[in-house]
């Protein structure tokens, strides 16, 4: 094991850059972002077959075999931050995907939880920030017990590397 603590300040950030361009070259990371969102996708991709879009489209990340369209969304928690709000959800009311994907991290990117549901108790459960001009969800343990939920933490656990 590496004792990051011998580790100055540059050299950190210089080997997560080094980190964050192997996960690119492993195609685990796809942008520059954070590495949640990017994982999420990449988990989903592998556990579903999904084909993920191109970076900039807008309303969706990735596409099933029979065309429904899927907006996909991690949440990693943290010693310090549990809260379960998800990135915000840009133009929901305009129908650009069918079935929201989000999986829970724990602070060490294991899956602790998966789900979809569809874009309908999405807008039923999310709610308008005016701030973001977005639509914000939090994932509580209730909406895994929706009839209309599909957990899906199983499969995430068996696709990741």
């Amino acid at each position: 094991m590496i004792d990051l603590e011998t580790f100055t300040p540059a050299d950190l950030l210089r080997l997560h850059a080094r980190i964050e361009a192997e996960l690119r070259r492993r195609d685990i990371l796809r942008t520059g972002n954070g590495p949640v969102g990017d994982f999420a996708e990449h988990l989903f991709r592998r556990a579903f077959g999904w084909t993920l879009e191109a970076n900039s489209k807008a309303g969706y990340d990735a596409v099933d075999a029979s065309g429904n369209r899927y907006q996909i969304k991690g949440r990693r928690e943290t010693g310090g931050t549990r809260s379960r709000q998800l990135s915000a959800i840009r133009n929901l009311t305009a129908g650009d995907f069918d079935f929201l994907a989000a999986v829970l991290f724990d602070e060490h990117y294991g899956v602790t939880r998966a789900i979809v549901l569809p874009r309908s108790v999405v807008l039923l459960r999310a709610s308008f920030s005016a701030h973001t001009n977005s639509h914000i969800l939090i994932l509580s343990d209730a909406m895994w017990n929706l009839p209309e939920a599909r957990d899906v933490t199983a499969d995430l656990v068996r696709a990741a590397p």
